[in-house]
C-alpha cells in the first residue's frame, strides 16, 4: 500500500511539475510579446526610410527621367498619409545616394507646407566621411539636407558593412513603420533587403514602394 501510495504521489507530483513548466512558458511568452508591444506603442510615432541606390533603377543617376520623378512624388504620398492618417511626426533616413536622399528632400519640403510643420528629419550616418567619394553635386545635396534636418546621427566608427547594417536595425528601432523602395519579389541581396527583413523579424509595418512602377503595397 505504501508503495502504491508513494507511486500516485510521484505521479501526481510529475504531472504538477508539467502543468507548472507549461503555465510557466506560456507566461514567459506572454510577457515577451506584452513587452514588445508596449515597447512599439512608447515609440515616437517615427518611420524610417529605406532604399536602393541609383544604379539600381532602370534611369540610374538621371533623375529628370519620368521614373524617378514617380518614385518622388509616390514616396511624398506615403509621407503624407503616414503623417494625416497615423500620426507619424519623425522620419529617419540614412544618409545614401538614391532614396535616402531623395526620401530626405521630399521630407523637407513636405515641411514647408501648412499644417506639417510639426515634421522632424533625423539624418543617420553609418560612419563620419560616408560621402567622400561622392561628386561635390552630391556632396552639397547631402550637405544641404544636413543643415536643415532636425539632428544628425552617427552609428559607426569606420567604413565597413556592419556599419551598415547597424545603422538600418537602428533606424528601424526607432520606427512604427519602414517604408521601402523594393521589389519583394526578386530578394536582391542588399542593405534594403536586410533592412526589410529586420522590419518584419521586429514586426513593424513595411510599405513597399516598387522600384521599376511605383506601385504602393500596404
Amino acid at each position: 500500500m505504501k508503495r502504491l501510495a508513494y507511486k500516485h504521489s510521484m505521479c501526481y507530483n510529475n504531472a504538477y511539475m508539467q502543468i507548472y513548466a507549461t503555465l510557466y512558458a506560456l507566461f514567459y511568452f506572454c510577457m515577451r510579446y506584452i513587452k514588445k508591444e508596449v515597447h512599439f506603442m512608447e515609440k515616437e510615432r517615427a518611420c524610417a526610410i529605406t532604399g536602393h541606390r541609383p544604379s539600381r533603377f532602370k534611369f540610374k543617376y538621371s533623375e529628370d527621367y519620368s521614373l524617378c520623378k514617380k518614385i518622388k512624388a509616390t514616396m511624398l504620398e506615403v509621407l503624407r498619409k503616414l503623417h494625416d492618417e497615423k500620426e507619424i511626426r519623425c522620419f529617419y533616413v540614412g544618409g545614401a545616394l538614391g532614396v535616402d536622399m531623395w526620401a530626405a528632400e521630399q521630407i523637407l519640403r513636405l515641411k514647408e507646407q501648412p499644417g506639417y510643420e510639426d515634421i522632424e528629419l533625423v539624418v543617420v550616418l553609418p560612419f563620419v566621411g560616408h560621402d567622400a567619394k561622392w561628386d561635390q553635386r552630391s556632396k552639397s545635396r547631402m550637405e544641404f539636407i544636413l543643415q536643415h534636418c532636425s539632428r544628425k546621427e552617427v552609428i559607426g566608427n569606420e567604413d565597413c558593412r556592419e556599419s551598415y547594417i547597424k545603422r538600418n536595425c537602428y533606424m528601424v528601432d526607432q520606427a512604427n513603420y519602414l517604408v521601402a523602395v523594393y521589389d519583394d519579389e526578386r530578394n536582391l541581396r542588399s542593405g534594403t533587403m536586410q533592412c526589410v527583413r529586420y522590419a518584419r523579424k521586429n514586426h513593424v509595418p513595411v510599405v513597399l514602394i516598387h522600384p521599376d512602377t511605383a506601385i504602393i503595397t500596404w
